[in-house]
This record gives structure tokens, C-alpha cells and sequence, in this order.
């Protein structure tokens, strides 16, 4: 408990922060609003990232979180529940069962814990969407009956996840003489979840609360890439309305104070290209740093350094792949990136037209060996992004302690909720501003 107690001068108890993942929320407030959260997570690499970041989280299932002990303690929630059912780059099975869901979010706001029931209502559908996905597997690579049905009880179970904030909010609201208010909540998941928010909307509305319930998209906050979010932002004790845009996409416009929306943040922008021609930071007798930020661990720099030219350098995607094998591509230099996935670091790749490059752990030449002195010979010359690129387009800090190898890392960053738009989400929810400067260096 005394972890949970390092709180700042604004914040008036606990923030539960469900589904934590690595840290978005927890990051993005404590970075700019000075919150700290108690995050829940399940999965051992987010948990060990968490860790190494400093934010306080409790290895648990939400859904079977007991939540006696912390009510009446906890002045704000968060939710962004598993989207792999939602998204456009998922199974998309729970857009097959909103009605099933919104129903279950009517009763377990009105107390009645029918969780149980809704996920054997999903089964039937996730069942069906897992057979016809086998029934497309080459018969060396199809599952067996029993890990179809295994597969289908995962998916009614982590469609069922968005149930959850209803059963945290139907105990937080009605618990009896709160030590701290309960006074605000945030939700986020992907555009399809909000029909689902909509229910929540129109719920905590009926119980008094103002909301709001809509389609955000971080890069009209500053994140250097185009990622929408189905948001919901609720308060006990004031009227909420979404965060005011700091970035638009050709810029201009005045903003809350009637100053120019800057534009949006280009990929190569965030990334750092051009970085590079800043002088690396030192260190006075006094102790001070000066000079400009390191953008990138060591081998990073030194590829950047060595793609001053990176004007040629195009962004390939797995997305919108043709007949003729091209993908979806993306200028880096006038456009952010595009939405990242848990699966984009391993998929996306940069190229350029050239013959050499220094060896590196991010470049991939498929079939092609290294050369004496580390070199590898081939064109077009082929980058990665690395985990550490994928959390900055997902607004965390460089040197963010990314746990559990690269694949984990990758499905970490693109599963998490960005930064910047989490800080401006929480503070429209709790009503604390961003910290003195936090907002210009957020800009």
C-alpha cells in the first residue's frame, strides 16, 4: 500500500488503470500530469516493462480482480481492454456480437454479474469465425477439433474484457461512505468498440455523470502517427468535453486560446531523421546537460547518421498487399505513420534504392550473407523499424525499458495507447492540467 501513496499535489486517490499493457496511460500521466496509477495486467512481459519503468502494477486478471479492498479508495478509472477482436488487423469477432455486449454492459452497470452468460452467448459466433479461419489452413497447418474450440473459449473470453470497466464502475459508484470520491473515468479502444462506449455513455449519464463518447485521433495531439481511438471520457463533478486538438493536418486553425494548431508530426519528424545535426547533450561541472537529446541508443544514431540522405527512403506496410505482392506505402517525410500493430515492427520496413550498408541488428537482407567486416551487399538497401522507433511513434520515451525480447516488445508498443493522447484523455477526464511546460514540450 505504501506504493500507492506517491501521489501528487492534484491527485486525490487512486487511479486503477485496467488492461495496463506496458504503460500508455501511466507514462502519458505521469510524464505530463504529474498521476501516478496503479496498474492491472496479466501479461508477464507488459508487467516486467512496467516494472522497469517505475509504475506500480499488480500481475492480475482484471476479470478476476477483487475489488473490496481498493473501494472506496479510488478517485479515477481506466480501461483499454484487448482490441485484437475489434481491429481491422484482427479477427474482428467482436463486431459480430455488439449486441450481446452492449446488453451484458445494461446489467453489469445495474449490478447483475452475468459475465458467465455473455461469453457462452459469444462462443457459438467465435466458434463459427474459428472454424471458417481453419477451414483456410493448408491441411499440414489445420487444427484439430478440441484447439478450434480452445481458440473460440479464448476469443469469448477476451471479447467479454470489455465488459469489465461496468463491473469496476457499478462497485465504485455505489460504494458506501467513500473515503475518496469516485469521481472520474476514461475508457479507449479501437473505432469499432464505440457503439459499446456509447452504452457506457448513455448509462453513467442516466446516473448523473457527464460524458462524452467519440473518435479521436492521436496525430491532432502531436503523436507522429494517425491513430484513431473510440474514446470515452466521464466525470462525476464537472462537464467533460474532448481534449482540444494541439496539431491538425495542414496546420493553421487557432486552437482553445486562439493560437495556430501546429501540423501534424511526420513520421521522419518523430523518428528523429535529421536529429542527427544536433550536438550530442554534455554534461557541465555543475551537472547540467546541454547541447540537443540523444534521439536513439548508439547503433541507432549511427544509421541515422549514416541516412542523412533519407529524402529517397520510403515506408512499406503489410497493408493493402496486391496480386502483384507491393503493399501500402508512406511517405515518412509528409505524412505520420500509419496505425502501428502489435505485428508492424517485424512487417514494416524502409528502402531506399543503394548497394551497401553497415551490418546492423534492424537491417534484413533475406537472403543475403554477411561480408568480412560486417557488410552485407544488396539492393534495395532494407531497414527495420526497431521496438525502440515503434514506442516513439507511440509517443514513449527512447530509452523506454522495453521487456521480454523483440517480438514482445513490438506487440507491446503497438498494443499500447499512446502517450500523449492518454495525457490529454486523463486530464480532460480528471480536470488536471498539464504540468507547467509539459505542454510545450508535448507540442
Amino acid at each position: 500500500m505504501a506504493a500507492w501513496s506517491g501521489w501528487g499535489p492534484q491527485q486525490k486517490g487512486l487511479i486503477l488503470d485496467g488492461c495496463a499493457g506496458p504503460g500508455g496511460w501511466s507514462e502519458g500521466m505521469l510524464r505530463w500530469l504529474g498521476l501516478r496509477d496503479v496498474g492491472l495486467e496479466w501479461d508477464d512481459a507488459a508487467c516486467r516493462t512496467r516494472a522497469a519503468a517505475g509504475h506500480t502494477t499488480i500481475r492480475v486478471d482484471v476479470s478476476s480482480f477483487v475489488l473490496t479492498p481498493v473501494v472506496g479508495r479510488v478517485w479515477g478509472l481506466l480501461f483499454s481492454p484487448p482490441c485484437t477482436l475489434f481491429s481491422e488487423a484482427g479477427t474482428r469477432i467482436g463486431r459480430l456480437v455488439l449486441d450481446f455486449l452492449a446488453d451484458g454492459i445494461r446489467r453489469l452497470m445495474r449490478g447483475e454479474d452475468c459475465r458467465d452468460e455473455i461469453r457462452d452467448k459469444v462462443y457459438p459466433v467465435a466458434f463459427k469465425a474459428q472454424q471458417a479461419r481453419n477451414s483456410k489452413r493448408v491441411d499440414a497447418k489445420r487444427w484439430d477439433d478440441a484447439r478450434v474450440e480452445a481458440a473460440a473459449r479464448e476469443d469469448a473470453f477476451v471479447a467479454c474484457l470489455v465488459l469489465e470497466p461496468a463491473r469496476y464502475l457499478h462497485a465504485l459508484i455505489t460504494a458506501d461512505d467513500p473515503e475518496v470520491p469516485f469521481e472520474w473515468a476514461a475508457l479507449e479502444q479501437v473505432p469499432a468498440a464505440l457503439p459499446l462506449w456509447q452504452v457506457y455513455a448513455e448509462e453513467l449519464s442516466c446516473l448523473g455523470w457527464s460524458v462524452w463518447a467519440g473518435v479521436l485521433n492521436a496525430a491532432d495531439y502531436g503523436v507522429g502517427q494517425s491513430r484513431r481511438r473510440a474514446v470515452l471520457i466521464a466525470s462525476a463533478v464537472r462537464k467533460v468535453s474532448p481534449p482540444e486538438p494541439t496539431h491538425a493536418e495542414s496546420g493553421g486553425g487557432e486552437d482553445l486560446f486562439g493560437g495556430f494548431l501546429a501540423p501534424w508530426r511526420t513520421m521522419a519528424e518523430t523518428l528523429g531523421w535529421g536529429a542527427t545535426d544536433r550536438p550530442a547533450p554534455t554534461v557541465t561541472a555543475g551537472g547540467a546537460r546541454t547541447g540537443g537529446a540523444e534521439p536513439f541508443p548508439t547503433n541507432a544514431r549511427r544509421l541515422l547518421t549514416d541516412a542523412q540522405d533519407r529524402g529517397a527512403w520510403v515506408l512499406h506496410t503489410n497493408r493493402d498487399q496486391r496480386p502483384d505482392g507491393s503493399r501500402q506505402t508512406v511517405d515518412p517525410h509528409t505524412r505520420p505513420a500509419p496505425t502501428l500493430t502489435g505485428k508492424s515492427g517485424g512487417q514494416w520496413v524502409f528502402k531506399r534504392p543503394a548497394t551497401t550498408v553497415q551490418a546492423a541488428e534492424r537491417i534484413a537482407p533475406p537472403g543475403h550473407r554477411d561480408r568480412a567486416g560486417g557488410e552485407r551487399q544488396f539492393g534495395p538497401d532494407t531497414i527495420r523499424i526497431s521496438v525502440e522507433e515503434a514506442g516513439l511513434l507511440q509517443s514513449f520515451p527512447t530509452d523506454y525499458p522495453w521487456q521480454g525480447g523483440k517480438n514482445k516488445g513490438y506487440e507491446q508498443a503497438g498494443n499500447a495507447v499512446p502517450c500523449l493522447l492518454a495525457a490529454h484523455v486523463a486530464s480532460a477526464a480528471s480536470g488536471v492540467p498539464f504540468l507547467q511546460g509539459a505542454l510545450v514540450q508535448a507540442a
